[in-house]
């Protein structure tokens, strides 16, 4: 129970965290970085579907039951889960201005492509998912379980929804980005000509 507590505690962290970051970002910004009000059809069930992942995360390691997997497994979960809240927490920092969280059309951020978005064009997404994929190994129950692939699900459209608006906005710079640096994660790819 210690290492579930532990994993659950770096969830805990890591969702203040975020909200402070989002509330600098507002303040780097000057305008609301909160734009789920917008969102419409899938990306309003995307919307949903984070905040419902990251509830069932929350309550998974609360309601597990004495099902534990081996200890080296758990261990490496709580690893897991912090290397992922440093990298979504990272990630969101080097956004800067150019955070948000949801989308609407105009009122996208410049084009960030340094730091982790040199290896990843969503780290903050796929952060998320280490934190998350480390709960569910240090204290593995069906919520967490639901609540990850409900997460993976909603990143998965929201991430198209967001390329469609930051290559309409950003158009050859974005296309250029986009073909050296993978969606989720790798080495960065040399440019085709």
């Amino acid at each position: 129970m210690p290492l579930a507590l532990a994993a659950w505690l770096i969830l805990i962290c890591y969702l203040a965290l975020f909200f402070w970051g989002s509330a600098e970002a507002r303040r780097a910004a000057g305008q609301p970085v909160w734009l789920f009000a917008y969102a419409r059809g899938r990306d309003r069930l995307a919307a949903i579907g984070f905040r419902l992942g990251f509830l069932l995360a929350l309550v998974g390691p609360v309601v597990a039951g004495s099902t534990a997997l081996p200890t080296g497994l758990q261990v490496a979960g709580v690893a897991l889960a912090a290397l992922g809240m440093a990298v979504a927490f990272g990630a969101q920092m080097a956004m800067g201005a150019s955070w948000r969280v949801g989308l609407r059309a105009g009122e996208e951020g410049p084009l960030v492509t340094t730091g982790p978005f040199r290896i990843s064009r969503n780290p903050t997404f796929l952060g998320q998912f280490l934190l998350l994929a480390g709960v569910l190994l240090a204290s593995p129950s069906a919520p967490t379980l639901a609540g990850l692939a409900l997460f993976a699900a909603s990143a998965s459209v929201q991430i198209r929804s967001e390329e469609r608006l930051l290559r309409a906005r950003h158009g050859g710079a974005y296309d250029r980005w986009a073909r050296q640096v993978p969606r989720w994660i790798g080495l960065r790819r040399e440019e085709r000509t």
